[in-house]
């Protein structure tokens, strides 16, 4: 290596003589001396290096201040319209379905299933940033024998007494395959946040667009349609099945809620919704009638840990029909949440009991079991019980599974046909593999029975493979 010369060093050293013209000659030679002994100390390190000699290690630069972590929603925004990035305490989560990142949360909060927010792009010359998300899904279902849906494990729907139950059935459908598009900005009055979601389950013999979710939330008031406030979608297991346990609640609905920030991750909800009274032995004259919203109230409790939610609704039933008709109140109660267990498995949980309320379960809603005519004409409330628990294990980064349980339970054999439904039972066991995060896919075995009010039940078992492409992740 060639050394350093003082003709290589000198114009460098003459700087500060040309910066001040009023420098001394002397002060001048003092500083080339300087420089040519500064010159002599380079070439003898540079001699070492070359000799293989271990030479002085300079110090390292200081580190710069910690950074502090922030959304991607505050990059490229004025510091006045910037409100504090609310960060997700809940543990992360991996999640087929992904019902929570479509949830309404505290602030507009991120989903365990999406901690981080990734994704979000910048609309030039606004404050709004939006992102694109969904996915492609593809179902191959095996039943042993009929499951009355041939798409979704609904337990409610396999048939009893059916002279065809005994015969097996294939099928492969893509109806999950999911779209959605999200947009978000600060304001003065809090964070905005847009959703829009759809899947293609709008028929049953077709790939019809159904809507899933199209509201808005403006800090913590919530205005559209989409989860039901009852519900509660961090709980939902990471199952194949799109159905889930028949037991969880789970409705869509248009309405109205406000959140109140009680501090440390606890919330209380107030929701105002669509009312819909689903009654059974109804005449062909005779007509729901809806008089007032169903209110539901749901305080909500959220930890490193994971979380807690009790939530209560309250529900006006009533119909209209000739020379006859009826109200009656509904209400019930679903405790729920989840708790991480050693380094990354997870415990869910729910547990729901009441009467009027069959709408706001998963394998009920629909079914017209909120209440029943008895036979002077008068309305009953249809008491409800039933729970559900999943377990998720991660068996490496790369490979999970989940086992789930669930039992879902109507008693009024005097209000209602001896062939409508009293109990359901839902059970899955999976095993899943991410080799990336934009691609799962499994395999997952089901078992399903439903039991009659008249005592007689029926069940099945059915095998679901899936191959899932995420679009953002």
């Amino acid at each position: 290596m060639k050394p350093l010369t003082l003709a290589t060093l000198l114009p460098l050293a003459l700087l500060p003589g040309a910066a001040g013209a009023q420098d001394s000659v002397s002060a001048l030679r003092a500083e080339i001396a300087q420089a040519q002994q500064h010159l002599q100390t380079l070439n003898a390190r540079l001699d070492a290096l070359e000799q293989g000699q271990a030479s002085p290690t300079p110090k390292p630069p200081p580190l710069p201040p910690p950074q502090t972590t922030t959304s991607p929603l505050d990059a490229a925004v004025p510091a006045t319209a910037k409100t504090t990035a609310a960060q997700s305490i809940l543990p992360a989560r991996d999640s087929v379905a992904d019902p929570s990142t479509a949830a309404s949360r505290l602030d507009n909060a991120p989903s365990p299933t999406d901690p981080e927010l990734k994704g979000f792009i910048a609309i030039p010359g606004t404050e709004t940033m939006i992102r694109l998300g969904g996915y492609a899904k593809l179902d191959a279902i095996a039943d042993r024998r009929a499951a009355g849906d041939t798409e979704q494990f609904i337990t409610s729907s396999i048939p009893v007494d059916s002279p065809h139950r005994d015969v097996s059935h294939f099928g492969m459908h893509a109806k999950q395959t999911r779209f959605s598009f999200e947009a978000r900005r600060p304001t003065t009055h809090g964070k905005l946040r847009f959703y829009l979601e759809n899947d293609f389950f709008g028929s049953s013999d077709s790939y019809e667009f159904r809507l899933r979710h199209a509201y808005g939330q403006l800090g913590n008031t919530y205005a559209g349609y989409g989860y039901s406030t009852f519900m509660d979608a961090d709980s939902l297991p990471d199952t194949l099945d799109f159905a889930g346990p028949g037991a969880a609640g789970y409705l869509l609905v248009a309405g109205i809620h406000h959140s109140f920030a009680l501090g440390k991750g606890n919330s209380l909800t107030v929701a105002a919704e669509n009312p819909d009274s689903q009654l059974a032995n109804t005449g062909d004259n005779d007509s729901k009638t809806e008089h007032l919203p169903d209110i539901s109230l749901v305080a909500r409790m959220e930890r490193d840990w994971g979380h807690l939610q009790l939530g209560a609704v309250l529900r006006s039933l009533g119909y209209d029909g000739d020379g006859r008709s009826d109200r009656t109140v509904g209400g019930g109660l679903q405790l729920s949440g989840s708790y991480a267990v050693a380094e990354r498995d997870l415990l869910l949980f729910g547990l729901i009991g009441g009467k009027g309320i069959s709408r706001y379960t998963a394998d009920l809603t629909g079914s017209n079991l909120d209440a029943a005519l008895d036979t002077d004409g008068r309305l009953k409330a249809l008491p409800l019980r039933g729970g559900f628990f999943g377990y998720t294990h991660y068996w490496s980064d790369l490979w999970r599974s989940n086992l789930i349980y669930g039992q879902l339970q109507i008693d009024s054999a005097d209000a209602l046909a001896s062939d409508a439904f009293r109990r359901s039972r839902y059970a899955a066991l999976n095993l899943l593999w991410s080799p990336a995060p934009s691609w799962t896919m499994g395999m997952e075995l089901l078992y399903g029975q439903q039991q009659l009010q008249n005592g007689r039940d029926a069940d099945t078992l059915r095998l679901q493979g899936s191959l899932q492409y995420n679009f953002i992740k």
